[in-house]
């Protein structure tokens, strides 16, 4: 029997994949790892229960490491060709706030704070509501002490900045996490992205060459 869904986690510090199956976890592999998403990805699918074979596939786009997302979009695209099966998406910072909602049940407010190039860091506030867990905010790419003077003490930190963003507030509650890919079970159908697009959360680094004189 085919899966119902393939899930694809390259955004972060570990390569992951999970498939699910009738609101379950069936099969899951998970490998932490700074670099070398490339080579482990595919090998890690096959070891799965037909190859990884699902319905859909769904991935993560971002924001996080620049290579780590385009290698997890291009294997789930690639996949989906094959397969002829559709391919979703969906935010690194979504599924992180979603799994503090899970892990901390008394708290109502979370800063998920992700680290990001050149030192900045990826930033959103989330807040749960009757409905669950929603932004509360759009995400940004700030350096530290701007993403401390924008939102300061009033969340609960999560992420892999969250010991940093922390430790500029001596009583802040914090919680470490990084995505995973078996996690996707408790995205709502709302954070689910109807196609996969990199979200890279800052721009390029490389400037267009000035026009040449005349």
């Amino acid at each position: 029997m085919i899966a119902d869904t393939l899930v694809i986690e390259t955004a972060a510090s570990a390569c992951s994949v999970a498939l699910l199956a009738g609101g379950e976890v069936v099969a899951y592999r998970h490998d932490p790892m700074a670099r070398g998403h490339a080579e482990h990805l595919l090998p890690m699918i096959s070891a799965l229960p037909d190859q990884g074979r699902a319905a859909s596939i769904l991935v993560d786009c971002g924001p996080g490491s620049f290579t780590g997302v385009r290698v997890g979009i291009a294997a789930a695209r690639a996949l989906g060709f094959a397969w002829q099966v559709p391919v979703h998406g969906y935010r690194t910072l979504d599924l992180l706030a979603v799994m503090a909602g899970r892990a901390l049940q008394a708290q109502d407010r979370f800063l998920v704070v992700t680290l990001g190039g050149h030192g900045e860091w990826f930033v959103q506030p989330f807040v749960r509501n009757s409905g669950g867990i929603i932004a509360a905010a759009p995400f940004q790419s700030l350096q530290p002490a701007a993403a401390v003077d924008a939102h300061g003490a009033d969340h609960v930190a999560i992420g892999s900045a969250a010991a940093a963003y922390a430790a500029h507030f001596p009583d802040m509650v914090f919680l470490e996490l990084a995505p995973d890919a078996r996690e996707a079970l408790l995205l709502p159908a709302d954070m689910i992205l109807p196609d996969a697009q990199p979200i890279y959360g800052r721009g390029a680094d490389a400037k267009p060459m000035a026009p040449l004189p005349a």
